[in-house]
Parts: C-alpha cells; structure tokens; sequence
C-alpha cells in the first residue's frame, strides 16, 4: 500500500513541470492546501487513462478495424491521444474551477473576519502586550479561516522569525488586495517605530465604513434583481409556452385549411400543409431558457455580488425554477386550449 502511494506521488510529480510547482504551491496555499496534493494528481492520470480505455475499445476501436494495419496503428495513436487530452484538460478545468471557488470563498470569509481580530489586536497592544503576543491572544475559536494562519505567522515571530516576513508570507496565503494593504500598513508603521494600536484602529473603521458602504450598495440593486428574477424565471417561460402553442393552433388551422382548400374544385389556389414541427420549437425553448437562465443568474451576481462568483447559487435557483415554471405553463396552457383545437 505504501509503495502505491509511493508511486502515485512520483507520478504526478513527473507531470508537474518544475518551473510550474512554486507558481502551483502559492496558487494551493490561497485554496487552504500547504502541499501539492502529487498523489491526486497520478491518481487522476490513472482514472483518465480508463477511461480513454474504456471509450477507445467500446467506441472507436469497432471502426479502425476495416482499415490497414498501419492505419489502424496511426488512427488509434492519433484517437487515444485526442481522447486523453480531451479528459486530461476536463479534470484540469474542474479542478481549477473548484479552487477557484474555494480561495474566493476562503477570503471573502477571512476578510468579513478581519476587522473583529483587528480591534482584538488592537486591544491587546493598548494593554500592553508586544505584537507578537497580542498578535497570539487576538486568536480565537470563532476566527475559523484567519485564527489557524495567524496563529502559525504568531508562533514564527516569537521565535524569532522576522515580522514582516511572517506577515507578509501570510498575506500571500489569501487572494485579497485588503489583507495585503492591511499588512503592508502594519508592517511599515511597526518599523518606524509608530503607534500600531492607533493605525490598526483607523483600519478597523475604514474597513466597517466600506462593508457598510458594499452592503448599502447591494440593497440599492435589488430592485434590479428583482426585475431579472421575474423576467427570467416566470415571463420569458411564459411568452415561450405560450408560443408553443400558439404554434400548434396554427399549424392545426392551416392544416385544416390545406384539407379542405384540396378537397375543393372550384378554388384557383391551395394551401399546401407547412413542415414545421412543434417539437422543434419546444426543444429549441427549452435550450434558450437554459441559456438566459444561466447568464441571467450571473448578471444577476454582478449587479448585487460585484463578481461572477459570489453569486454561482443562483444557477441553479434561475435554471431549475424557470424550466419548471415552463413545463407548470405548458400544462395548463394545454388544458386551456385543448377545447379550440
């Protein structure tokens, strides 16, 4: 077992090329992870490899057999090749997606946290602790994201790591420009010599002055919100049921129309019964209202979040909600108009 783990770990080290594995590790230490998960990574080369296996052999394999042999040789190169690159950049992609999601919602916790253990710090320099020690009192139980990570940068300065150094690694732990300014701040007024205490305590205000200044904002977009929620979720399904049907009366008349237009002698035209399918039609909705769905609930994050990814929730909230209310219109819709047609 230990020499498959083992294993795993040099082989994933052999895919990560060494110019990339300091750029990787800081990118890992932002989503919360302080080494290179190496065995993850051989362990995923392994499972893209079964199953490239598995669809080479069920479905591509039957079709190279009426080839030559060197065509067969080529053609299952070149196939095997597409297909493991084709799953090597899915992984890759899902995995970034994830870390990407888990750093941004690592540092907007840590900075909601922020200035509660600031104005701790603050209080414990004004009782007369050195920093390094308010720096260990400020940690607390209720600091999940930013008490572990201050706690390991307050153990370094108190054994005689740097200060600024140990601050400033942990700032390059969190993907946020207001920990790193917070930081840089701290750092230069402690070297001068100035009063910390005070600077950390005109940081604390600016730093609630602009949440409040954030939260004020985000209530001002609600009505926006509101306005697109309605729109995507109970109008645009509506006008597309709605037109279903629409549809399908008219196809019903015209082809009762073309019924009796050729039954008819006397008439010098006729109408002839049209191709449109109505089914057509319902996929095509369907698929458009997953589509404004899906980029209505992000617009919907920019306007009250400020960015894409605070908002991801609502994805699934726009696309379930709206294509369930167009499948509920569709329904009663039909039972209205089961009588005219």
């Amino acid at each position: 077992m230990a020499l498959k783990i083992i294993f795993l770990e040099e082989f994933g080290k052999a895919f990560v090329p060494k110019r990339a594995a300091p750029t990787l590790r800081k990118y890992l230490l932002k989503a919360g992870f302080n080494e290179v998960p190496y065995k993850f990574f051989g362990m995923l080369f392994y499972i893209s490899a079964l199953v490239t296996t598995f669809i080479f052999v069920i479905f591509i394999y039957p079709y190279l057999k009426k080839f030559s042999l060197f065509e067969i040789y080529v053609f299952s190169f070149l196939g095997w090749f597409i297909v493991q690159l084709f799953f090597a950049a899915l992984f890759i992609t899902l995995i970034y997606f994830y870390l990407d999601l888990k750093i941004y919602h690592r540092t907007r916790k840590m900075e909601e946290q922020l200035p509660d253990f600031l104005q701790i710090l603050s209080a414990n320099l004004k009782g007369g602790m050195t920093f390094e020690r308010a720096l260990w009192a400020a940690v607390k139980p209720r600091f999940s994201v930013l008490g572990s990570e201050m706690a390991k940068a307050s153990k370094k300065v108190m054994t005689g790591y740097d200060m600024g150094r140990a601050l400033t690694e942990l700032a390059d732990k969190y993907d946020s420009l207001m920990l790193r300014r917070t930081v840089d701040l701290v750092i230069s007024e402690a070297e001068s010599g100035g009063n910390v205490a005070e600077l950390i305590d005109r940081l604390v205000d600016n730093l609630k002055e602009t949440k409040a200044l954030k939260d004020e904002m985000s209530a001002s977009a609600i009505t926006y919100v509101i306005f697109i929620s309605v729109i995507v979720v109970v109008i645009s399904p509506l006008l597309f049921a709605l037109s279903f049907h629409l549809l399908t009366l008219i196809l019903h008349f015209i082809a009762k129309i073309s019924s009796a237009t050729q039954r008819s002698t006397t008439l010098l035209f006729v109408f002839s019964k049209t191709n449109v399918n109505p089914e057509d039609f319902r996929t095509f909705s369907i698929i458009a209202i997953f589509v404004i769905a899906f980029f209505s609930s992000l617009i919907v994050s920019i306007v009250e979040k400020g960015d894409m990814k605070g908002g991801l929730k609502y994805i699934p909230l726009y696309i379930f909600g709206s294509l369930a209310l167009y499948f509920v219109f569709m329904k009663i819709l039909g039972a209205l108009l089961s009588g005219i047609i």
